[in-house]
């Protein structure tokens, strides 16, 4: 009697020992199903579970946050400061060169930005632990998007519950900068929602077609089947049927081996073959639907929907609705963040962070001298600053703006400053202002 009451009782005590160790290092509660889903994962329609890192083993899941990743991060980013007349000018303090030069002791800028817009399309949120010397801002150090949540107490404080070496410890919200992706996740306000886990179904979907398309190839494009004999096997024949029959013909190393069947033996399919199945069209789809959720078109990523050429006007004008609706989005959200955590507790309002979107025409060189002989035409920019975008030296006296005239106001046409001025320009550049000069002495 004894034994079966320490049998009955041996859950209970499992159950409390794990609740009590659970709780002892604060890492996750029996109520926490955000933080238990992080855990295992999420199960999908197509019975894969899915998380964050089995995710990125989906090509289109790992392209579409790669490509997008490096795009922000190749941007440069400014401190400006705002004058009380309207202009800006570049600041260069400490501030400046921590987001700017070097983030960290580890990172380069391209590496820090790199990895916040790949954990913040991937979880939806973003971290890294504010540093401080006194009350100067040395560092920031990135923290990994499963290693870090927000929580709020009782008392509404919110603070961020960081699991570093197997504990947790609570860091105050003043030494936190999180980068928010879109909307709000379901179980907390404090959060941004993940594409992954929105995208649960989509990803699923495409995981179990890529393991079918695996499966069918392993077995050297065979299907399914069953050997059908006439009569009821030994256990011995069984064991030689299976030797002779399906061992010789499994694999994809064996694709193409010939089998023998007798006495009646045959072969009865029970699935689909990939043509059946449209599995191409299916892993085609799936492509386009992960696109979906990450904002990203699938030319990008390297595929060229039915239809679409990979160059062209239409190409460039999906780019530009690309750098439009998914990176500027991205960026506008980071420097918001960086203005509103890091810059405004320094008490310097007039003070902001901006990536360079122009550094997107550096591989384009007919935009590029487009865009800057505009600039030079109207006036916006002068020669010397259009020589600074490119890198190359000052040259005197190009520092001036300067516009065409070809467009006059109505009411100077034909005055000396218009049109007259204009025609002794053209002759003198044509030499025959010297040659009216010699017939009027003559």
């Amino acid at each position: 009697m004894a034994f079966v009451t320490r049998a009955l009782a041996a859950p209970f005590k499992l159950y409390n020992a794990v609740r009590d160790e659970v709780a002892k290092e604060r890492r996750l509660t029996l109520q926490d199903g955000a933080g238990w889903t992080r855990f295992s994962g999420r199960e999908s329609n197509a019975g894969k579970t899915v998380t964050q890192f089995n995710a990125y083993q989906v090509a289109a899941v790992w392209a579409c946050i790669k490509v997008t990743a490096q795009a922000v991060s190749s941007l440069p980013m400014s401190v400006y400061e705002v004058g009380r007349d309207g202009s800006r000018s570049e600041v260069f303090d400490d501030l400046s060169d921590l987001l700017t030069e070097s983030p960290n002791r580890d990172q380069t800028p391209l590496e820090f930005w790199e990895g916040i817009t790949a954990w913040l399309l991937t979880n939806g949120n973003a971290y890294a632990e504010k540093m401080s010397i006194g009350s100067r801002l040395a560092s920031l150090d990135p923290i990994p998007s499963s290693h870090c949540m927000p929580r709020r107490k009782a008392d509404g404080e919110l603070v961020y519950v960081v699991r570093d070496r197997g504990k947790n410890y609570e860091l105050p919200r003043d030494k936190i900068f999180h980068v928010k992706g879109f909307g709000q996740a379901i179980h907390n306000a404090d959060m941004g929602m993940s594409p992954i886990a929105a995208g649960t179904n989509s990803i699923g979907a495409a995981m179990a077609a890529q393991e079918a398309a695996a499966a069918t190839f392993a077995s050297g494009l065979r299907p399914t089947g069953f050997f059908l004999f006439d009569q009821q096997l030994s256990e011995q024949q069984r064991t030689q049927a299976e030797k002779s029959l399906v061992q010789p013909l499994s694999g994809s190393s064996k694709a193409g081996g010939v089998g023998i069947l007798e006495a009646g033996v045959k072969w009865q399919s029970v699935s689909l073959n990939p043509e059946d199945a449209q599995m191409l069209l299916t892993r085609r789809f799936d492509i386009e639907e992960l696109c979906r959720w990450f904002g990203t078109p699938p030319i990008v990523i390297g595929h060229a929907p039915d239809g679409q050429t990979m160059w062209g006007s239409g190409v460039e004008q999906i780019l530009i609705s690309w750098l439009t609706l998914g990176i500027d989005p991205i960026c506008d959200r980071i420097e918001a963040r960086v203005k509103k955590d890091l810059i405004r507790p320094s008490g310097n309002r007039r003070r902001y962070a901006e990536f360079n979107r122009e550094a997107l025409l550096q591989m384009d060189s007919k935009a590029k001298a487009q865009f800057l002989s505009q600039m030079v035409q109207n006036g916006l920019m002068d020669r010397n600053e259009g020589r600074d975008k490119l890198n190359l030296p000052r040259r005197e006296g190009a520092d001036a703006l300067t516009v065409q005239t070809n467009l006059s106001p109505l009411d100077q046409l034909g005055s000396e400053a218009g049109g007259n001025q204009a025609r002794q320009a053209m002759l003198s550049w044509l030499g025959l202002d010297r040659k009216e000069e010699s017939d009027d002495e003559t």
